[in-house]
C-alpha cells in the first residue's frame, strides 16, 4: 500500500461524476445533487464540483452554513438549502443568491425582514410542503395560508418563488401505499399553488429511490443524494443501475498474532476462539466512525485482506478492532479494505449496513474521525 496513512478514506471523484451523468440519462430531468453532511462523508466541496462536472444543474444542502461554504469555495451555480431555525440569518444566503426554503408563514416573515434589511434585490425562495412524511414542510392544514403568503411576497417584490417541493417517506419500498398517497397529495398542492398564482421554475418530489423507481414523480427535477455516491438507494429492489461506489475505506494492518483455542477477544469477551487461529489488529474504531454494531459475537462485519474476507471478532473498540485471519499470516502494514466497490471483490458499504442493522447512508456518512480523507480522479489519473 503506497500511502503510509494508518487509516484513510479514498474518494474517487470520477465515480461521482459518472454516477451523476448516468442518473441524468436515466431520469431525463434536471439533477439536484445533494451534498449535505459533508457530501455524505465524501467531502462536500469536492463532491459538489464532481457533480457539477457530471451535469448537475443544482447542488443541495441541509443548512445555510453548508450552502455558504459552497459559495466560499467558489461554486456559482444554483444551490438549495432547507433546514433553518427561528432567528436564522437569511441576509448572507440571500446576498449569495442561494435558494432558501420556507415551511411556514413565520419563516417567510423572517426572510422578508432580511430582504428589507438589505434593501437589495429579491430573495430566491422555495416552499416545502408536507405530503405525508410528517417531518419538515408546511402541513396540509397550512398549505393555503403559506402559499398565499408566498404569492403575496412575490407580488410585493420581496422574493421569487423558485420551487415547490416535498419528500417521500417510503420510496425505497416501491409497493408501499404511502408513495401513491404522497404523490397524489403533492399534485393537489401544485394545483392549489397554481390556483393562487404561483409559477415556480421547479417542482420536485423524488429522492434517489423515487428518481430510479417512480418515473411519475420526477416532475421538473430529482434530488439525488446517496445514488450520486454510487450506493443503491433501495437495496434488493433496483436493477443494476450502472453506478460505482465512490468511497473506499481502508487501513493498514497494525499487528498479527496467534490465538489459542479458548482465548477470548476484546471487551466483554463476547467471542471465544473454538480452535487455534490467527488474528489481526485494525487501527480504526468507533472514534473513527466504525459502528460498534459491527462487532462480532459470532460473525461481525467483514473486511478484505489479501483477497479474502475476514470477519470482525469481538467488540469494536474506540481506536481498533480485531479480525479473524483463520491461520493466515499477512504482513503487518498490509492493506485492510473495510469497504469499497463490489467490482474489487471487497465488502461494500451495503454489506456493512446489513451487518450493523442500518442503512448504507449511515455507514458512509458517519465514518471519518481521525481517518485521513483524500480525493483521487481515476479518469484524470490525479489526486486532489
Amino acid at each position: 500500500m503506497p500511502d503510509p496513512a494508518r487509516a484513510e478514506i479514498v474518494v474517487d471523484l470520477a465515480a461521482i461524476r459518472r454516477n451523476v451523468r448516468r442518473l441524468r440519462e436515466l431520469t431525463g430531468v434536471a439533477m439536484i445533487a445533494v451534498v449535505k453532511a459533508d457530501g455524505y462523508g465524501h467531502g462536500m466541496v469536492e463532491a459538489g464540483r464532481a457533480a457539477r462536472e457530471g451535469g448537475a444543474e443544482w447542488l443541495a444542502t441541509a443548512t445555510i452554513d453548508e450552502a455558504l461554504a459552497l459559495r466560499a469555495a467558489g461554486d456559482t451555480g444554483r444551490v438549495l438549502c432547507w433546514l433553518a431555525v427561528p432567528g436564522e440569518d437569511y441576509v448572507a444566503p440571500i446576498a449569495a443568491g442561494i435558494d432558501v426554503t420556507a415551511y411556514s408563514v413565520a419563516e417567510l416573515d423572517e426572510i422578508a425582514a432580511a430582504v428589507r434589511a438589505t434593501g437589495g434585490g429579491r430573495a430566491r425562495v422555495q416552499v416545502k410542503l408536507d405530503t405525508g412524511l410528517s417531518r419538515g414542510g408546511a402541513p396540509r392544514s397550512a398549505w393555503r395560508e403559506v402559499l398565499e403568503h408566498a404569492r403575496a411576497g412575490e407580488r410585493d417584490g420581496l422574493w421569487t418563488v423558485t420551487g415547490l417541493w416535498s419528500h417521500f417517506a417510503c420510496s425505497d419500498e416501491p409497493e408501499h401505499p404511502a408513495n401513491d398517497a404522497q404523490e397524489t397529495a403533492f399534485r393537489e398542492a401544485l394545483a392549489l399553488a397554481d390556483e393562487i398564482g404561483l409559477r415556480p421554475e421547479l417542482r420536485h418530489l423524488a429522492n434517489s429511490a423515487a428518481a430510479v423507481l417512480r418515473p411519475s414523480a420526477r416532475f421538473d427535477a430529482v434530488r439525488c443524494g446517496i445514488a450520486i455516491y454510487g450506493l443503491d438507494p433501495a437495496p434488493g429492489r433496483t436493477h443494476d443501475l450502472g453506478l460505482t461506489p465512490a468511497m473506499t475505506a481502508r487501513a493498514r494492518l497494525a499487528m498479527v498474532k496467534d490465538l489459542d483455542a479458548g482465548a477470548s477477544v476484546s471487551y466483554g469477551h463476547i467471542w471465544t476462539a473454538d480452535h487455534a487461529t490467527t488474528v489481526g489488529l485494525v487501527p480504526a474504531g468507533y472514534g473513527d466512525g466504525i459502528p460498534r454494531h459491527a462487532s462480532g459475537r459470532d460473525h461481525g462485519a467483514e473486511v478484505g485482506i489479501g483477497g479474502k474476507r475476514r470477519p470482525i471478532r469481538g467488540r469494536v473498540c474506540m481506536d481498533q478492532f480485531v479480525v479473524d485471519l483463520d491461520g493466515d499470516r499477512p504482513a503487518t502494514g498490509d492493506e485492510v479494505v473495510l469497504f469499497g466497490a463490489p467490482a474489487a471483490g471487497v465488502p461494500t458499504a451495503q454489506d456493512w449496513a446489513e451487518a450493523c442493522g442500518t442503512i448504507n447512508y449511515e455507514i458512509v456518512t458517519r465514518i471519518g474521525g481521525r481517518m485521513h480523507r483524500r480525493h483521487v480522479d481515476t479518469d484524470a489519473g490525479s489526486e486532489r
